[in-house]
């Protein structure tokens, strides 16, 4: 008989992340169309799409990596930059933003390791630079995390000694120890070779079983479906549907998310 789990607690009414009439343009190309979103406490959102349909810009802008031409971006009731009125914007300083930043922790598609720090020291080094937390703290909270993600045994490993799996789980575990309210993925297995691909899918199922607020965009459409709470599928810069992944996977009521996802397993 399969185990029997009990279903996330997700607060409905606490929105984590708020993204209100989002439009993001680089140059004339105008990426992102009006974009609103609220992810809940504890709630997992994947985002999928076509290439260019603006995932990563959206995920870019929930941590202000990309900052918005119009609309706004809010953690946990915080804006990054306060309405100022009916169509304007204050401006908020830099030390609010990397604040607001403080609460985002962010993996990438690339694992941004420098080759002459350990896994230790890449997991420490934020934590004393960013958050000044003492060095024996840090150390310890790099341990916890690393264990985390299945590396206790590469403490003192260099990249160069990693593998493109492991490295990936050093950078999960280093937006870990900054200890984020929320979590983005952008595409966090794409840099790998498919037989790594299942080692990092994993670290980031067992995160959205602790009930973290995760924000992810990926192609693993397996993945997605067996990991997401809410599907949300975007294509030319606007959100086409949002749903439950039985609903998304199963009964999708827009003909170009039926097509998307046609095309995805009709390859695969």
């Amino acid at each position: 008989m399969p185990e029997l789990t009990m279903p996330k607690h997700i607060e409905l009414d606490h929105n984590m992340i708020e993204v209100k009439k989002l439009h993001k343009s680089f140059g004339s190309l105008h990426i992102l169309k009006g974009i609103d979103l609220a992810v809940h406490k504890g709630e997992t959102v994947v985002i999928i799409g076509p290439s260019g349909s603006g995932k990563s810009t959206l995920l870019r802008c929930m941590n202000y990596l990309e900052r918005p031409e119009q609309g706004y971006v809010a953690i946990e009731g915080e804006y990054y930059e306060d309405p100022e009125g009916y169509g304007g914007r204050k401006r908020a300083s830099e030390s609010h933003i990397a604040r607001m930043r403080s609460m985002v922790g962010m993996v990438f598609q690339r694992f941004n390791l420098f080759p002459n720090k350990t896994a230790l020291g890449h997991v420490m080094a934020a934590q004393v630079t960013v958050k000044k937390v003492p060095k024996e703290e840090a150390r310890k909270r790099a341990e916890y995390y690393l264990g985390k993600v299945g590396l206790a045994e590469k403490l003192h490993a260099y990249p160069s000694q990693l593998s493109g799996g492991q490295q990936q789980r050093v950078a999960i575990a280093r937006a870990l120890a900054m200890e984020p309210k929320v979590m983005l993925f952008d595409e966090a297995t794409s840099a790998l070779d498919p037989e790594l691909v299942g080692e990092v899918l994993a670290v980031i199922k067992e995160l959205a079983a602790e009930e973290k607020t995760m924000v992810l965009v990926t192609h693993e459409m397996k993945f997605a479906r067996d990991v997401g709470d809410r599907i949300i599928f975007m294509d030319h810069g606007v959100v086409v549907e949002e749903g439950p992944p039985e609903v998304i996977f199963n009964n999708p009521s827009h003909q170009r998310t039926r097509a998307f996802l046609d095309n995805y397993f009709n390859s695969h």
